[in-house]
């Protein structure tokens, strides 16, 4: 092939061509995005509706369900999960994987909206979220000496929240604490009877003199004045002055019959950062971004957000999986580099001259460097499983310039000139160094092809190692044969060392030749041999262990813990400095974060950095594990943060006990099947999400008397849901920013079933 001669004749063309290829691949590389793993299109979509004061049972019947059957239908949905609590409806919405997820979350409203006159209308309006980039990338914690949660949480929704929204690259700035501020409306109901005022007195007084008008403008000939009428009750303290009872000169004022405060509007839940209470903003990045910017501009602006705190509050990075990230990418790097030391070690030890040495050693540089513009060009991102493919590539994009290299020195060998031995021998393995070429493409290139989340990880890596040794295939026929012109000079030429070497594989080349002169004289033996390997394959291969990826040391071990059924707030929270005093006495653990609710319990440990700890991760999970199995009270589960992205989220194997059957069977099932389990001694966790042995308290009413008393069954259900619900009646505007009115029985008149016989009604 005659191809190769241009090249060696007009090697400033060869030049050119490198160069350029040198060139677009830096510029390439300069606009290529720095991921973990490769982008997955694979995101959730969270609904959230709740229904104040509904039992678990209604809000199942009359919102759960008419709400899954509507989003299931979606387009771009892959599978859908519900969980129904008391007064809350939970929805997960798993998006088909490759979906562009606006366009399913789009689709998902729609449904969601077409499903809405099917609900109660006591049901507020279902809050819709889209998770693509997971459940938090950092985790900025806000501290104060002086304010409360609530005052904290207010401040940091005013004030941080929206700066760091608008962070180039962050997705979402969410707000994680126990509460923001509500107007809370303690009600007594010994004084409601006592006064003669009903649940729904109070309701519609707060609503008729809380009233939120728009009243409109005035329009004169030359000018036009927008009307605000204060009809609404801007000031906490005037909500005590409402009216909710007159009877001639006599009034009940709101303040008669409740406490009036501005406090939290749930205390269903709190967050911790080393057992101290704080509030949580946890930073998202959106699709397609870089997450180390994303990191290092989240960062700069917190500092800037530092110097206008006030002076008892302090913010701080509680959590930060840009640093694992950047690890990880940093070792990855310096492998890169350590396999590119190695291989031009070993190829200067073969080859023996530093001027042979550097055409080969040209290859590695320009074919990973130009590699950048297909990864570019492709739409791939640096990440792990690229750079791990430039890894594997070194040894690979060398072959095909030594291939070039030895033919062109051996001709030298022969007597030839330079330039005619590089003529010759770039003609006789241009085609060789294709279909070599060709083959392992072919054997790389079907892996980007892959279906399923495999294959959109892995297909970066395939297409990126192929691209790479197309590249260096090219090098080899267009910058290689050049190079041998010019740089190899002839035998008599050649350095002591190269004469040395020569020897020694002349004294291997014989021994090669005794070895297998040795086996064709023994053929059955070998046969024997290959037989003997080829079947032990299969064998080796089902004791293998087999994962997607191998387990990765994040330096952050997270735990939850599932507590009874009957548990509350205050229960999960009693527990609290038990599981920080664990940890205290690890020294690789510095520091710990934890969201409570009544239900469950998730946190997580932060590790030291890696240089200053000797024991890996697992070693500590265990420690730690055996120190939250002495804890009475709480089921803990410890585990380390998941490899790859793009699985679903939550514990490692889930499955599903579906019947037609009714709750109180299905529960009676899967406690068989939790017993089965924790008996195997294979699982360290188990747990279900069905809680139907929660206590419930059942009103049944007698509708003959309600009717005689002329109460009706509404008056009682309005009763309940204000006593007991914490709904929401309208909102109140305080400084810029509406906060909600709730009214709810003080906590000392619901603690017992027997305070709900004593409800006025």
């Amino acid at each position: 092939m005659k191809f190769t001669d241009i090249f060696i004749q007009r090697p400033v063309l060869a030049i050119v061509i490198a160069a350029v290829m040198l060139l677009v691949g830096i510029q390439a590389g300069t606009q290529l995005s720095l991921r973990e793993y490769p982008e997955v299109e694979k995101s959730q979509i969270f609904v959230q509706a709740i229904y104040p004061g509904a039992s678990a049972r209604t809000v199942q019947g009359f919102v759960t369900t008419p709400l899954q059957r509507r989003i299931a239908a979606a387009k771009g949905v892959d599978y859908v999960t519900s969980e129904s609590n008391p007064g809350l409806a939970q929805i997960n919405v798993y998006v088909r994987l490759g979906e562009n997820s606006t366009d399913v979350l789009t689709e998902v409203i729609t449904k969601i909206n077409e499903a809405r006159f099917e609900l109660p209308r006591e049901v507020e309006d279902p809050v819709v979220s889209n998770r693509t980039g997971g459940d938090g990338m950092m985790y900025l914690a806000l501290l104060s000496d002086q304010m409360s949660v609530q005052q904290t949480t207010d401040y940091a929704i005013r004030t941080i929240q929206p700066v760091l929204s608008t962070v180039e690259g962050v997705g979402e700035a969410r707000m994680l604490s126990s509460g923001v501020f509500a107007l809370r409306i303690w009600l007594n109901p010994a004084k409601m009877a006592a006064y003669g005022v009903t649940a729904k007195d109070v309701n519609d007084a707060v609503r008729r003199e809380n009233y939120i008008s728009a009243a409109g403008t005035t329009r004169g000939e030359l000018v036009r004045a927008s009307v605000d009428a204060e009809t609404d009750v801007q000031d906490p303290e005037k909500f005590a002055e409402i009216v909710v009872r007159q009877e001639g000169d006599k009034r009940v004022r709101l303040g008669d019959v409740a406490e009036v405060e501005l406090a939290s509007d749930t205390y269903e839940s709190a967050a911790y950062s080393s057992g101290k209470e704080t509030v949580f903003i946890a930073i998202t990045e959106a699709p397609g971004a870089n997450p180390l910017e994303v990191a290092a501009r989240v960062k700069s602006k917190v500092k800037e957000i530092e110097t206008q705190l006030p002076a008892d509050m302090t913010i701080f990075m509680d959590s930060d999986l840009s640093i694992s990230i950047s690890e990880g990418l940093e070792e990855v790097g310096k492998t890169l580099i350590e396999a590119s030391i190695i291989v031009v070690l070993v190829i200067l030890l073969f080859l023996g001259s530093i001027r042979v040495v550097a055409i080969p050693i040209v290859a590695i540089p320009l074919s990973l460097i130009t590699v950048l513009f297909l990864v570019w060009l492709m739409g791939f991102s640096i990440n792990l499983l690229t750079l791990l493919a430039m890894v594997i590539a070194i040894g690979l994009v060398v072959d095909d310039a030594i291939v070039v290299v030895e033919n062109v020195h051996r001709h030298i060998e022969e007597g030839k000139q330079p330039r005619e031995a590089a003529l010759i021998g770039a003609r006789e393995v241009a085609l060789p160094v294709i279909a070599m070429t060709l083959t392992l493409v072919a054997v790389y290139l079907p892996i980007g092809f892959l279906g399923g989340l495999t294959g959109v990880l892995f297909s970066e890596f395939a297409l990126t190692l192929a691209g790479a040794v197309v590249i260096s295939g090219f090098i080899a026929l267009v910058l290689s044969p050049m190079m041998c012109a010019y740089l190899l000079v002839d035998h008599d030429h050649q350095g002591k060392i190269a004469n040395w070497l020569d020897q020694k594989f002349d004294l291997l080349h014989h021994q090669y030749e005794r070895v297998l002169g040795m086996c064709l004289n023994n053929r059955g033996a070998v046969v024997l041999f290959a037989v003997v390997i080829f079947c032990s394959l299969p064998v080796f291969y089902q004791l293998a262990q087999k994962e997607l990826a191998p387990d990765e040391d994040s330096g952050s071990i997270f735990a939850m813990a599932t507590p009874p059924d009957y548990s509350s707030l205050e229960y999960t929270t009693y527990f609290l400095d038990q599981m920080v005093d664990a940890w205290r006495t690890v020294p690789e653990v510095s520091h710990s974060w934890q969201v409570n609710a009544p239900t469950r319990v998730f946190g997580g440990l932060e590790l030291v950095p890696w240089s200053e700890r000797e024991r890996s991760l697992e070693e500590i999970r265990q420690e730690i594990q055996a120190k939250y199995d002495k804890i009475s009270g709480l089921e803990i589960f410890t585990f380390a943060a998941g490899g790859l992205p793009g699985a679903d989220s939550g514990l490692p194997l889930q499955f599903v006990i579906s019947s037609n059957a009714d709750y109180k069977e299905l529960d009676r099932v899967s406690e068989e099947v939790l017993q089965k389990a924790r008996q195997s001694g294979i699982f360290a966790f188990v747990t279900k999400d069905l809680r139907y042995s929660r206590p419930e308290i059942t009103v049944r009413i007698d509708r003959e008397l309600a009717a005689r008393l002329g109460i009706s069954m509404a008056d009682i259900g309005q009763t309940l849901q204000v006593m007991l619900g914490e709904a929401e009646t309208n909102r109140f505007s305080m400084e810029g920013r509406s906060y909600k009115v709730i009214p709810q029985a003080d906590r000392g008149f619901r603690l017992t079933k027997e305070w709900l016989e004593r409800y006025y009604v």
